[in-house]
């Protein structure tokens, strides 16, 4: 795979990028519009959209689902991100401890894998890029890790009309994580879908609604806790769905 990111960023990107890392290093999560994201992603090498967008179309069923549900399709993989390359790990299960999600934990999940014309996308390698750039920029430097172990997964959360889609069935959750990154690809005649963003003694920090492809959260997850409300149709009668790319890094 290509070089992990530009050595330095050009001066154009730098005040677009600072508007998201502030809120993020000062409150433990930011949200920002398509506007803004689109040339940051664009300065990391992003290209093809609409190709890589496309690729939702093309997910398995979760078949873990605790509540019996059958709503979230989803691919996933995983990389080692270093100062100089992006490197895919072997096709290895989703885990996550009882302590951070209370529904589907403590047990391996194997998902589809992401394919391998989407793990070499431009369009990814410029997410885990940005991702990455704003994860060292504000990680000190003595904890800053010399590769972080990133997990990528494509979710799609289907709503129909006798039963809404839970794009957080978990409800209001951690990860285990250190910086997790949500960005909406697409929204599909739905209604609601409201990320909340909660202190570490569940109080209410902020809101928003990612609507927009490229609309994006970030979250330090050692900081706050997070979660969206349930999507329902706009119209029953036509295909309901919520599309977004999730990529978390923690410590190697």
């Amino acid at each position: 795979m290509p070089d992990a990111r530009p050595h330095s960023l050009p001066p154009a990107a730098l005040k677009p990028l600072e508007a998201l890392e502030a809120p993020l290093g000062q409150n433990g999560f930011a949200y920002e519009q398509a506007a803004a994201i689109r040339p940051l992603l664009e300065q990391f090498g992003m290209e093809r959209w609409e190709e890589f967008a496309e690729s939702w179309n093309h997910l398995g069923v979760d078949r873990y689902m605790a509540d019996g549900g059958r709503y979230r399709r989803r691919r996933h993989a995983t990389f080692t991100l270093t100062e100089d390359q992006i490197l895919r790990k072997p096709h290895q299960p989703h885990y996550q401890s009882q302590d951070y999600n209370t529904l589907n934990g403590g047990i391996e999940r194997w998902f589809k894998a992401i394919t391998p014309a989407i793990v070499e996308h431009p369009a990814l390698l410029a997410v885990l890029r940005l991702t990455q750039h704003i994860a060292d920029d504000l990680t000190p430097q003595t904890q800053r890790p010399m590769a972080w172990h990133a997990e990528v997964h494509q979710f799609r959360i289907e709503a129909s009309p006798d039963s809404a889609g839970r794009p957080t069935p978990e409800g209001l959750h951690r990860d285990g994580v250190d910086w997790v990154c949500v960005m909406m690809v697409r929204r599909e005649n739905i209604a609601r879908g409201e990320t909340t963003i909660h202190d570490l003694n569940r109080q209410p920090v902020g809101s928003f609604t990612l609507t927009d492809p490229m609309d994006t959260a970030l979250v330090n997850d050692s900081r706050v806790y997070h979660g969206v409300t349930p999507v329902k149709p706009v119209d029953p009668t036509h295909p309901a769905y919520r599309d977004v790319l999730v990529v978390t890094l923690r410590h190697e």
